[in-house]
């Protein structure tokens, strides 16, 4: 019922995977990144010596300093230590009991720690959009588009890419920013996506993608900056 531990494998190996169905670009006026579970409990269950877990961290911390820098709002999902048995329900049968209540393992990784103006939604079911205000939350915020990252690509990632289509919100799943319990659950997690709700992209990709959206932003600033200068 537990978690199995998870044996190494290469994010490279999944890089190159490509089959999207669509051409959606991001825009960093319409978007909000998911740091989806990335908490110790969860990547406990990997030997963080070893791949994927050195190239995630790396990876979703490149995404997040790129989200701040354009303004991006950044979401963190995290499970509650000991829940009880009504709010795990069905959880329960596939998973067992959850996390205990201790700090060392319900903790998002340090290394990617959210700021004080993130915002972390308490975690109950797989998809970030059951039991919480993160639908309420794209309103107010007047944006239509998902970036996912964090862990488990077949599981919670996957779910929310999902409904995220299902509440007409563009989801992008980073490909080298997700990790699963192994290759084969990762490459399925990407072909659903890819195929039936969202698109796929990569670390590299997504970061030119911001870094263009905060550059062509900029620039009107400035023509309008030199206008206003006195001959």
């Amino acid at each position: 019922m537990a978690i199995p531990r998870i044996a190494p494998y290469q994010l490279n190996d999944i890089l190159e995977y490509k089959s999207n169905k669509v051409d959606w670009q991001v825009d960093t006026n319409k978007c909000v990144l998911l740091v989806h579970d990335m908490q110790q409990y969860f990547i406990d269950f990997y030997d963080k010596s070893q791949e994927p877990i050195p190239s995630l961290i790396k990876n979703i911390k490149a995404i997040i300093d790129a989200c701040h820098e354009a303004d991006i709002p950044v979401v963190y999902t995290a499970q509650p230590g000991d829940q009880t048995v009504e709010h795990r329900a069905l959880l329960s049968d596939f998973w067992g009991p959850g996390l205990k209540a201790d700090e060392r393992l319900t903790r998002i990784l340090p290394e990617l720690a959210p700021k004080p103006s993130d915002t972390v939604l308490t975690k109950w079911r797989y998809s970030a959009f059951q039991r919480s205000d993160f639908l309420e939350r794209f309103h107010n915020w007047k944006r239509d588009q998902l970036i996912v990252v964090g862990v488990y690509a077949h599981i919670g990632c996957l779910q929310t890419c999902m409904e995220a289509f299902m509440s007409d919100i563009k989801a992008f799943m980073v490909s080298d920013a997700v990790a699963d319990f192994s290759p084969e659950e990762h490459a399925i997690a990407l072909d659903l996506v890819a195929g039936r709700c969202g698109m796929i992209t990569h670390t590299q990709a997504l970061l030119q993608s911001l870094k263009k959206n905060v550059k062509n932003r900029q620039e009107p600033l400035e023509d309008k900056r030199k206008e206003a200068l006195p001959c």
